[in-house]
């Protein structure tokens, strides 16, 4: 009978940020964005059906056969967490496990804008972190609630699915709640905040109307709301918030989001080239007037050209900031033109042509 604990050990001895066990192909971890086998034979679906039995919650095991996939966190002992995602594929169960740090990291060590304090320290508003699935998004919010959490006595809410990081009260106190858990949605769970005296309120994912709705109300109401969303850029965040609701409700939508939003980071993530490890990587926007200007006149493409010329306000582009760390030695060529938005313009700037 197989045994996943040595198969989590591993992960976390070879400090691997994801495992994954698929039918016909060993176990195979992730570590600096390459995937390798672990030794032994390919699985079978009796292997990976067995090896989820022995992590998954019932709630869990009953929403796997009836919706084909669910989402858990999973404790090993002390060593670490992993957020598991198992899932019907071909007639047979998969699982992709990462494994959650357990050390929340400073804004140096991630190499977030020092800009990023200031925005934390207002009031209301909403605070979006975007990018692709597996940037580390998880890591930037953790770190941004980390330094709320050690700098002021705020009352802190995250919503996630699943809960993550884990909070220690220390200024602040902090109430993390698990969607199907404590509550049974995102949206449910930001109504139901605002009665709770909340300072901050951090949603782990605005993935429905819903929901984007309920945050866009809690940051005008007098709230600071963090959020993540699934894309790239700045301009195609505000887009894609504004494309979320029906046309008639778009006018009004730019006219709350040009109010309420404060700020955008976006982020992609890479190898390390210069020791073993992950460099993130960091667009910034800044809300300005001339922002605001242009989100309420539906000229969001205008966004760019504004964050180019405020880099005097703590904004930066995507693509400066991989040049920057491209320079420093902290990324090779190919990450820098894989992950920037512009990769013609920094080939010329590379004099590649």
């Amino acid at each position: 009978m197989l045994d996943i604990l040595p198969l989590l050990n591993l992960v976390v001895e070879k400090n691997a940020s994801d495992l994954h066990l698929a039918v016909g192909r060993p176990p195979t971890v992730r570590r600096y964005g390459r995937l390798i086998d672990v030794k032994g034979a390919p699985l079978t679906p009796e292997d990976t059906a067995q090896l989820v039995s022995q992590i998954i919650p019932e709630r869990c095991r009953r929403e796997l056969e009836e919706v084909g996939t669910t989402d858990f966190a999973y404790a090993l002992a002390d060593k670490g967490r992993f957020r598991v995602s198992a899932f019907h594929q071909k007639g047979s169960i998969g699982v992709t496990l990462r494994l959650i740090p357990s050390k929340l990291l400073s804004f140096e060590e991630i190499c977030l804008p020092p800009t990023v304090k200031e925005l934390l320290r207002r009031p209301r508003g909403l605070l979006l972190v975007t990018g692709p699935t597996g940037s580390g998004k998880t890591t930037t919010l953790a770190t941004m609630l980390d330094y709320v959490n050690s700098t002021f006595d705020h009352h802190i809410i995250t919503i996630e699915d699943p809960i993550e990081y884990y909070h220690n009260h220390r200024k602040s106190i902090v109430t993390q709640r698990e969607v199907h858990v404590d509550v049974p949605s995102f949206a449910e769970g930001l109504r139901r905040s605002l009665r709770q005296d909340p300072d901050v309120i951090m949603v782990g994912e605005m993935r429905d109307l819903e929901t984007i709705s309920a945050a866009i109300t809690a940051a005008e109401t007098g709230h600071l709301v963090l959020a993540t969303l699934h894309t790239t850029g700045s301009a195609r965040t505000v887009d894609r918030i504004i494309d979320a609701f029906p046309q008639e409700q778009q006018e009004q939508i730019r006219v709350q989001l040009s109010v309420s939003l404060v700020g955008v980071i976006s982020q992609v993530i890479m190898p390390r080239a210069d020791r073993p490890g992950l460099q993130a990587a960091f667009e910034l926007m800044v809300m300005t007037s001339a922002i605001e200007n242009h989100i309420r006149k539906n000229e969001t493409f205008k966004i760019i050209s504004s964050i180019q010329t405020s880099k005097n306000l703590g904004m930066q582009m995507l693509d400066d900031h991989l040049y920057e760390l491209y320079t420093q030695g902290r990324i090779n060529e190919e990450y820098l033109l894989l992950r920037a938005q512009s990769p013609r313009d920094l080939r010329t700037k590379l004099g590649l042509g």
